[in-house]
């Protein structure tokens, strides 16, 4: 399925917004890893041209709850387990880079991680989420270890870098990915809940980007509580505005960065520049 070479100056995502169903027993962790990659490759294949990196959301392969969080002993995995196996064979079918998420487990804990995987089916890296919350739907610091190291990579060009849900809300994270490792896209993952909430995150993720003057993805799971996710361009204006997906259904877009709106943007407007020592 591989198309025409990257040129270097764009950068095609696949933003999947994805329902994850229950699942309370590995059998079912492994059926939704399936379905969901038979999915992403219809969906890669159908876009014209050549996808660079195909992304999902926070948990990817499992439902966010605590009675699955509850299950964490059966259901987490090492950094080459089913979900890697799964999103590996998806990279080298569809020629892109894969960022997916699974609850991770070593001999120190459980943590929610995103992992990236490239054409060739070889693992990148992976970033354990730093934040953990502790509100509303969420009581993750009740199942999960916080993480200690930041990740990013280079797809044609541009450098990346995963965030997870919570982390949106701490500026400094952001920021210092930014200004000390050089991140062109951040790929914020998410799983959020309509809860008391849900109404602020989008105000974070336009705030990050525009303040950091980044391309960013805030990608949600689908679903009747979940959904809306939104991309994010550096510059917004009446003109220009967040791309917005479905309230609720399943959905996959098609996003292309170009490196000259990036290169525009900073030089127009100096917000990175002009900060104090």
């Amino acid at each position: 399925m591989n198309k025409t070479a990257p040129s270097g100056n764009t950068l095609t995502l696949l933003a999947c917004q994805i329902e994850i169903p229950q699942t309370p027993t590995v059998a079912q962790r492994d059926i939704h890893l399936e379905k969901s990659a038979e999915a992403v490759c219809a969906e890669a294949a159908a876009v014209e041209g050549r996808v660079d990196l195909i992304v999902l959301p926070e948990l990817s392969s499992i439902n966010y709850s605590y009675d699955t969080f509850s299950r964490l002993s059966d259901l987490a995995e090492p950094l080459d387990g089913a979900s890697f196996k799964t999103w590996r064979q998806v990279a080298i079918k569809t020629g892109a880079h894969v960022c997916y998420s699974f609850a991770r487990i070593d001999e120190s804990g459980f943590f929610i991680s995103v992992a990236v995987v490239d054409p060739a089916g070889r693992h990148l890296g992976h970033y354990d989420k730093l934040h953990l919350a502790q509100f509303g739907a969420s009581r993750e610091r009740d199942h999960f270890q916080r993480g200690n190291h930041l990740f990013t990579f280079l797809v044609n060009g541009f450098r990346l870098a995963p965030i997870i849900c919570y982390d949106i809300r701490i500026p400094e994270l952001s920021r210092a990915l930014v200004i000390y490792h050089g991140v062109d896209v951040i790929l914020h993952c998410g799983a959020y809940f309509r809860d008391k909430s849900f109404y602020t995150w989008h105000h974070f993720a336009v705030t990050r980007a525009i303040e950091n003057q980044v391309f960013l993805l805030s990608l949600n799971r689908a679903g009747s509580s979940f959904g809306q996710s939104l991309y994010c361009p550096p510059w917004q204006d009446d003109e220009t505005t967040p791309l917005n997906f479905d309230d609720t259904k399943e959905d996959f877009r098609e996003i292309k960065l170009d490196r000259r709106t990036l290169v525009d943007v900073r030089r127009n407007y100096s917000f990175l520049r002009d900060r104090l020592p």
